[in-house]
């Protein structure tokens, strides 16, 4: 019996894909071979492992042996057994200091591709359609840097301490603020509190999660935290606040502090007095189900708090900040050298007391999101560096080196709704990935071994990442050079 030639092909086709020995290679443009992929969402490590890349995209994974026969590609790189992540996220960033600041704030989008940081999300400054065009420019190619998340200008009320802002001082002004915004096609919206009405700012978040964005922000101490996520606040940057919501009587504090019986510092006071376990549980079990997820930003939080005692004069990650930039640390310094003893002892305490809520709001289900606050006037946290303080941080207060993992790889990608695409090392997935020396899942400072990052499904390896970080160094010589004639002019 004889059978059409189209059925012969398609018999041949099913026997060739059944049987990768038997069928042709297909063609990519890059396989990382022999790497130990860990999967972060398990927090497992998976060994002699291939991963096939076709332009910015992930199209196969598997047992090196059989990956390897099914796919040949222009570029093949041998992992030799190191730990392959997906890139790393750093929620909260700033860029900002004014228009004579631009240009050294845009030579830190390399340092975030230098520490394997692939993706940002920008919680506004006061250069917000700078960093709007940089968004726009990296997405089209002709900006080199990370993924950059904006939330373009934030919302706030009148006249308010932060620059670069929309200002609001009625329904029809937060109404107008949140056209705007879509306007220039934010990626979220950042709202915080130094002159914004307490009662305009719940609206605020309420109108923009209609609107389909989804909020982040500071709360005012004259709203509960509750409140805010009645209101649908999606995360809350700084783990302060969170801090704040485990306090017995805080609705008391909120209601006196509008009311002017209470300043900002006795509220303070009275916070850290009154934080109480079960308060916190039924809070945070609440933000869980919710999905509001918590930035604790802690590695600037502990900086900050130990100023008085840790000398950053000589830190070598100086080397690669502007002078103006720098310029803006001195505030918090000169801040904190006016404390008394007895305002650095309390600010220790409740720096310690604060970071030990991480394992209880994981432990009720809150999404913890690494991010850094790093950028200008917040002092010593340094872009792209600071990452990996920040994860150390989470573990020295409880995390698992795992859960710290995820926290900086799959979180970013939850709040945005990008799972399909990020958090993972798999088929149809971007390709953002860090391969590293050492096994994170074991050490957290093992993100810091840095071998090669692949941005968009481009290889940069060590050599090429220290090249970013030489062209940096050598930026900021010649800034300080500059800074110094004009000094002695």
């Amino acid at each position: 019996m004889k059978y059409p030639r189209h059925h012969l092909a398609l018999a041949l086709f099913m026997l060739g894909s059944a049987n990768p020995a038997l069928a042709a290679p297909q063609q990519a443009d890059l396989i990382l071979r022999h790497v130990t992929m860990i999967d972060v969402e398990k927090g497992r490590a998976i060994p002699e492992q291939a991963v096939v890349i076709k332009g910015d995209t992930i199209v196969a994974t598997g047992n090196d042996k059989i990956v390897s026969r099914a796919w040949k590609a222009g570029q093949t790189v041998d992992g030799n057994g190191g730990y392959l992540i997906p890139g790393l996220w750093d929620m909260h960033v700033h860029f900002g200091g004014g228009p004579e600041l631009v240009d050294e704030n845009k030579a830190l989008l390399p340092l975030y591709i230098a520490n394997g940081i692939t993706s940002i999300r920008d919680c506004a400054g006061d250069l917000p359609h700078q960093v709007l065009g940089w968004r726009d420019d990296i997405n089209q190619g002709r900006l080199f840097g990370p993924t950059l998340y904006t939330s373009g200008p934030k919302i706030e009320g009148i006249k308010p301490v932060w620059k670069g802002t929309i200002e609001a001082g009625s329904k029809a002004d937060v109404d107008n603020a949140i056209t705007q915004l879509k306007g220039l096609k934010v990626d979220f919206v950042k709202i915080t509190d130094s002159t914004l009405d307490p009662t305009l700012y719940l609206y605020a978040i309420s109108k923009a999660r209609r609107e389909g964005l989804l909020v982040s922000g500071h709360i005012p101490y004259a709203l509960t935290i509750d409140q805010a996520v009645d209101a649908g606040m999606s995360s809350i940057e700084h783990l302060d606040y969170a801090f704040k919501a485990g306090v017995r009587d805080e609705a008391v504090l909120a209601a006196d502090f509008a009311a002017g019986k209470l300043t900002r510092g006795a509220v303070q006071d009275k916070i850290d007095a009154g934080f109480d376990p079960a308060t916190a549980k039924a809070a945070y079990k609440k933000m869980a189900a919710n999905r509001v997820f918590v930035t604790p930003t802690l590695s600037i939080s502990r900086t900050i708090a130990y100023l008085d005692k840790d000398d950053h004069s000589k830190d070598p990650e100086l080397a690669f900040i502007g002078p103006k930039l720098r310029a803006t640390y001195q505030w918090r310094v000169d801040r904190a050298a006016k404390a008394t003893a007895e305002e650095k002892i309390a600010r220790h305490r409740h720096f310690e007391q604060m970071a030990a809520i991480l394992p209880m709001l994981r432990k009720e289900g809150v999404t913890i999101m690494a991010g850094t606050d790093a950028g200008f006037l917040n002092s010593y946290d340094y872009p792209g560096f600071a990452l990996h303080d920040e994860l150390a941080q989470y573990v020295r207060y409880g995390m698992t080196p795992a859960d710290a993992l995820r926290s900086a790889t799959r979180a970013g990608p939850d709040w945005f709704g990008k799972l399909d695409r990020y958090g993972a090392i798999g088929q149809g997935k971007a390709a953002d990935l860090v391969l590293l020396e050492r096994n994170p899942l074991k050490d957290i400072s093992a993100t810091k071994s840095i071998r090669m990052v692949i941005l968009r499904g481009k290889t940069h390896d060590r050599a090429a990442l220290d090249g970013l970080l030489a062209t940096a160094q050598a930026q900021v010589a010649t800034w300080n050079s500059i800074a110094g004639t004009k000094q002695l002019n």
